[in-house]
């Protein structure tokens, strides 16, 4: 599985608006990968972000 693929999984799963600390800490994914795929995902406009430094899939 893709690490963007993965970060949304995880998003979805979750249901409530994660910070990408918490995103690595339930991915199991190592920070940098999720950061990446986080800047990636932001990009595309696939995650959106309801209060600072905190990301949903849309």
């Amino acid at each position: 599985m893709e690490a963007k693929e993965k970060v949304l999984e995880v998003m979805k799963n979750d249901g409530s608006p994660l910070n990408a600390g918490k995103i690595t800490e339930l991915s199991g994914l190592d920070r940098k990968v999720v950061d990446k795929a986080m800047a990636e995902l932001k990009k595309e406009g696939t995650i959106i972000s309801p209060k600072r430094c905190y990301w949903q899939a849309k």
